[in-house]
């Protein structure tokens, strides 16, 4: 009750409602491109030469479908199957998550899933072609990564470092044995078919939401960082999601993101169930492709977003990205602790004219986007100003909801390609600010 009653006694040093400038007109974040509208799951996109090359999980179109555009986002056109014979050593009809490279010798190396016959669990195997439409020869005999032990092994990638040292990622698929699943590091010679030494465990699920998956390991560097890109959870519906761990050295140790990077919620549903997600990495500036639900959850499209990198951390347009109030610069405020806010914390007290809590977000590209301000205000509706980088100020109104009790506001904003201030100063009456979320 003390804080209702020293909230009542500033209200005389409310800001008079001249000094607020008029709130700008601000278009909406964009969200995700949906560019093949048919199923095209787990694709790997490169370029080669002047074209860009989506290869997909197997469905209608062949074992390994692929697609090429002349620029990333579209139009694409379907290609013929590139890989129309699997390995002596496979059964059809489950070929996924296929990863397609260039070698030193300029022939295209492809990295496939597909059921062993031997063993019956899914298994890796390799192909070349002179071409990256294929149509690809499989490589050896026998499967390239195939330990039934472990349940099988998936969703190979390919990763070669500074010095041109290859190295093969995959998944070995513990959980079709009712075990943890594991994401695998191993060096390959410059063939990328010779393994090469022991291989190095990266990463092991554990955690509740990913039931007990993670899968399709894509591996970039940025900087003095590796960052481990990964798909978690149940891949039928909306718990499938994207995350990523992040690293000084190759071999790890990894950590996790505190949060994933893409889920259903951080896309307000402008794509369902993200993952399979595939990194390109561009000089005009970065991407991520991954698929989503489409057609009343009958297949998975690929669709692209703008990615950026914050202090070596990645950062997807259109995906929500929190940053906890309490952690911002306080000006005439104070943390509180509650266990009813997102990690305990909350800023109160923002209650006189000159009170402000500044939050630095980055920002992909520059260009429209949307703020979420989580709040809770108790004695009637209320009023922040909002700033970006120190320009015009916009009204947010907070909606009575009683203290304890967080809501969501938004607000649109342009923002700068990078680094940006977000400022929530006092206008009228009374909140309390949990976190932001930039989309």
């Amino acid at each position: 009750m003390r804080r209702f009653l020293v909230r009542l006694a500033v209200l005389v040093v409310a800001l008079p409602l001249a000094t607020v400038v008029a709130p700008a007109a601000h278009a909406a974040t964009a969200s995700p491109a949906l560019l093949i509208g048919s199923d095209f799951p787990d694709p790997d996109v490169s370029r080669f030469g002047s074209s860009y090359y989506a290869y997909s999980t197997n469905n209608g179109n062949g074992n390994v479908p692929v697609a090429t555009a002349a620029t990333l986002t579209g139009p694409w056109t379907r290609r013929a199957d590139a890989l129309p014979a699997l390995g002596a050593w496979a059964n059809g009809g489950r070929t996924w998550a296929p990863d397609v490279s260039v070698r030193a010798d300029g022939r295209y190396l492809l990295y496939y899933t597909a059921r062993s016959i031997a063993t019956g669990r899914q298994c890796l195997g390799a192909a070349l072609a002179t071409s990256p439409l294929g149509p690809f020869t499989p490589v050896g005999a026998g499967p390239l990564v195939c330990d039934a032990g472990e349940g099988g092994d998936i969703d190979a990638s390919s990763f070669t470092d500074s010095t041109g040292l290859r190295y093969l990622l995959y998944k070995d698929d513990g959980n079709a044995i009712g075990q943890p699943t594991s994401l695998w590091l191993q060096r390959v010679a410059a063939d990328g078919v010779t393994l090469q030494g022991a291989r190095v465990e990266l990463l092991r699920s554990g955690r509740p939401e990913e039931s007990g998956v993670i899968e399709a390991p894509v591996l970039t560097k940025v900087g003095s960082q590796y960052v481990l890109f990964y798909s978690l959870g149940g891949y039928g519906g909306d718990a499938y999601q994207t995350s990523y761990a992040t690293a000084a050295a190759l071999t790890g140790p990894y950590t996790k993101a505190f949060r994933s990077l893409l889920t259903t919620a951080s896309l307000d549903g402008a794509v369902r169930g993200p993952g399979g997600a595939d990194v390109v990495r561009e000089s005009g500036g970065d991407h991520l492709v991954f698929h989503g639900w489409i057609n009343n959850n009958t297949a998975r499209g690929m669709y692209v977003a703008a990615l950026g990198w914050s202090g070596g951390y990645p950062v997807v347009r259109g995906s929500r990205v929190r940053y906890e109030a309490e952690r911002g610069v306080l000006t005439h405020c104070a943390v509180r602790s509650t266990a009813t806010a997102s990690q305990g914390q909350a800023v109160a007290y923002l209650d006189y004219a000159d009170s402000t809590v500044s939050l630095g977000v980055f920002a992909p590209r520059a260009g429209a986007y949307t703020v979420y301000i989580g709040y809770s205000a108790g004695f009637g509706e209320a009023q922040h100003t909002l700033t970006v980088n120190g320009g015009g100020a916009q009204v947010v109104t907070y909606p009575n909801t009683g203290w304890e009790t967080w809501r969501e506001v938004r607000a649109d904003v342009t923002l700068v390609a990078g680094a940006n201030t977000v400022r929530l100063g006092f206008r009228s009456r009374w909140a309390e600010v949990d976190y932001i979320e930039v989309a």
